[in-house]
């Protein structure tokens, strides 16, 4: 599941190289590759690559648990659930990567309880605490998760993925009623939430609704161009 979200991502993204963007650098990890160790490299690698010129995207596919804590942990290829502390990728090192990155950035969250990487707070799922954590006067980052803190992110094997990265992609591909969305052929930030809000639930039949943040200080701007 999550090598199929990975690789539909990674290339609906390349197509977007000499049209949107002058060059698309992209590194996948998946399968037995996506070890602790190789995932938090390529979070070493991404703010080597990013500058400020550049919008930095981070694609999480998989499943994530939290622990008794609360607190979330995406789970690679080595995890243990009864060791998460040891093998698993707590979500602090990706928000502390996603802090630090020069350029714009976009996290795309497509795991289980995929919600609570918004952070727990009296018990409940706090949408502000990634904007407070994340966003600047001079930077910020957008982040797309594929289900509230409380819901499970559903699969199909008719899809060959989940319903959220099947609605990314034809949205970054310009498919379906995105066309109508698609301005001058060219897809915001907006316009792509306002999609997979939409699309989601038609594929769940209500039963996964996507959340988004972003900060007040990042205005919209365009993520792909239609094809």
């Amino acid at each position: 599941y999550a090598v199929f979200c990975l690789k539909k991502f990674a290339a609906a993204m390349q197509k977007q190289k000499g049209s949107l963007y002058r060059d698309v650098a992209v590194k996948v990890l998946a399968d037995k590759i996506a070890t602790k160790d190789e995932i938090l490299d390529g979070l070493d690698w991404l703010k080597k690559e990013t500058t400020s010129k550049d919008i930095a995207m981070i694609f999480i596919a998989g499943h994530g648990v939290n622990d008794q804590s609360g607190i979330y942990y995406y789970l690679p290829a080595n995890a243990n659930t009864e060791r998460l502390m040891r093998t698993g990728v707590a979500f602090s090192d990706i928000k502390n990567t996603v802090a630090s990155l020069a350029g714009k950035t976009i996290l795309f969250v497509d795991t289980c309880h995929a919600g609570s990487v918004m952070g727990k707070r009296r018990g409940s799922t706090d949408i502000n605490a990634v904007v407070n954590e994340l966003s600047s006067a001079e930077n910020g980052a957008v982040v797309f998760a594929s289900s509230t803190g409380k819901q499970y992110s559903l699969e199909d094997a008719k899809w060959g993925n989940g319903a959220f990265t099947k609605a990314l992609v034809e949205g970054i591909n310009g498919e379906r009623e995105m066309k109508s969305y698609a301005k001058g052929g060219r897809i915001t930030i907006n316009m792509l939430d306002l999609y997979l809000s939409e699309r989601v639930k038609e594929l769940t039949g209500g039963k996964q609704t996507p959340t988004t943040t972003k900060p007040q200080t990042i205005q919209d701007f365009p993520i792909a161009v239609k094809k």
